[in-house]
C-alpha cells in the first residue's frame, strides 16, 4: 500500500522538520499541528483517555515543536480535542479552521501533516477513518493527499 511506504519515509520527514524547525515557528504551524492530532485522535468517532494523553506526551517531547511552550502545545491540543468530543460538528468545523490558516504557507502546511501523521500513527497504523481525516486536512491545506501517500 503507498500509504505504508510512505510511513517509511518517516524518518526523512523527521530530518526535514528538524531542518526547517527554524521556519517553522509561526502561530499557523503550531495551530494546525495540533488540529490534525486532535483530529486524527478523534477520527473513529471518540478520543481514548489513553490515546490522548500518549498524544500529549509526544506533542511535549517532539523536537520539530521545540520553539513552542510545552504547556501552550498540550492546552491548545486539549482545547480541540475538547471541543470536538462535546461537539463533534462545530469542533471539527473549528479545528478545520484553524489548520486551514496555514494554507498561505505550503511549508508550514507540508510540515504540519507530516508531524500529524507521525504523532498519530504511534498509537498504531492509522486506520481507514484515520487516513480520511488526514485527506480532509490535506484538502483544507490545498495540498495533494498523494505527497503522503493517501
Amino acid at each position: 500500500m503507498v500509504f505504508h511506504s510512505r510511513l517509511e519515509q518517516a524518518p526523512q520527514w523527521r530530518q526535514q522538520l528538524l531542518a526547517q524547525r527554524n521556519e517553522l515557528r509561526g502561530g499557523s504551524f503550531r495551530d494546525a499541528t495540533m488540529g490534525i492530532c486532535a483530529l486524527i485522535a478523534a477520527a473513529d468517532g471518540a478520543i481514548d483517555p489513553a490515546g490522548r494523553t500518549r498524544v500529549a506526551q509526544l506533542i511535549g517531547a517532539d523536537t520539530a515543536l521545540q520553539h513552542f511552550p510545552t504547556d501552550e502545545l498540550r492546552n491548545l491540543f486539549e482545547d480541540n480535542c475538547t471541543r470536538i468530543t462535546l461537539d463533534p460538528a462545530f469542533g471539527r468545523a473549528y479545528v478545520m479552521a484553524q489548520i486551514a490558516e496555514a494554507t498561505g504557507n505550503a511549508v508550514e502546511a507540508r510540515a504540519a501533516v507530516q508531524l500529524g501523521i507521525m504523532i498519530g500513527k504511534v498509537g498504531g497504523d492509522l486506520d481507514a477513518q484515520k487516513i480520511a481525516a488526514v485527506r480532509d486536512v490535506c484538502r483544507a491545506l490545498r495540498l495533494d493527499p498523494q505527497e503522503f501517500g493517501l
